[in-house]
């Protein structure tokens, strides 16, 4: 079993965040409750009242439409008071803890803590070897390789633990599986901006784009974690 990195411990901590918990149903709560109300939802880039869209149905035969509703995640599997259960992704908050899988859309933008169904060490060494993860983001950022999380190997050839890649709201595992922790939800996703901004859907790979403007205005917990959003 691999084992989280200090980086991803640290995460945890600044995010006040569980790994093998998850947060309380209670906290949750009340971080939607400190967040406003704010829900895990993105606007559509065509955002008009449904009785405008009952009028006018061509509205969601547009392009960028029909591909919004086609990556907007549905349910997540999420950590909360100790087990897993599945919930709605609009129910996600920033510090949940979700568990990913081949074919599973990305319910928020994440960060990858370790790869497989099961919980890494914390510290220490045991367990089995995970295979890589694999998410096709190209819907999101324009990127056409997918990001990918692998074991990363220290100076001494030994295997620790899983590369810290960045996911994205609405991209798709293609392959392997994958514990993260949420660092942004709803309106402050990739996607949000994207979609405000008018850069969405992506007319060319966005992706060191997006990683640019997050580092240039980075205020948040990850500014000493490394992050991979490209393929090797």
């Amino acid at each position: 079993m691999l084992s989280l990195s200090r980086s991803q411990l640290d995460l945890l901590s600044t995010l006040s965040a569980s790994y093998t918990d998850g947060l309380a149903t209670s906290d949750a709560s009340r971080r939607r409750s400190d967040s406003g109300g704010v829900l895990n939802v993105v606007l559509p880039p065509i955002n008009c009242p449904k009785w405008v869209c009952c009028l006018l149905p061509c509205i969601k035969s547009i392009p960028s439409m029909k591909l919004f509703r086609q990556i907007e995640p549905e349910d997540a599997e999420v950590m909360r008071d100790g087990r897993w259960v599945r919930y709605d992704a609009a129910s996600l908050v920033r510090g949940d803890i979700v568990r990913l899988s081949d074919g599973d859309a990305v319910p928020a933008d994440c960060v990858v803590l370790s790869l497989g169904m099961d919980h890494a060490a914390t510290g220490g060494d045991g367990g089995e070897e995970e295979e890589d993860l694999e998410v096709d983001h190209q819907s999101i950022t324009g990127c056409p390789k997918p990001s990918t999380s692998s074991p990363e190997t220290s100076e001494d050839g030994a295997k620790s633990s899983a590369q810290s890649t960045r996911l994205y709201y609405g991209g798709r595992v293609l392959r392997g599986s994958c514990i993260a922790v949420v660092t942004a939800i709803g309106p402050s996703t990739a996607l949000a901006k994207l979609i405000r901004d008018g850069r969405w859907p992506p007319k060319g790979d966005l992706s060191g784009e997006i990683e640019a403007e997050r580092t240039e205005g980075e205020d948040d917990d990850e500014a000493n974690i490394s992050l991979i959003d490209r393929a090797a």
